[in-house]
């Protein structure tokens, strides 16, 4: 009945989990400081999220050169 590509996408898209933007600590310095403060945190939380993401692209383009080549 279900492959496991459509299990998978099931999971993923109905499993939900509910967590906190950010530590207590954070949240109590931003609550307390002024708006550039809690700008900084905020560029640093983006500045920390986006290596993954290049990480995870620069795989996913190394393994397309990878197939690409492979067909040839």
């Amino acid at each position: 009945m279900f492959n496991k590509k459509t299990a998978l996408t099931f999971l993923f898209v109905f499993t939900c989990i509910v967590s906190n933007a950010q530590c207590a600590m954070c949240k109590a310095v931003v609550e307390n400081g002024d708006i550039s403060m809690a700008e900084g945190v905020n560029n640093g939380i983006t500045y920390l999220m986006v290596f993954p993401y290049l990480l995870i692209g620069g795989l996913f383009y190394t393994l397309y050169r990878y197939k690409k080549n492979a067909k040839n």
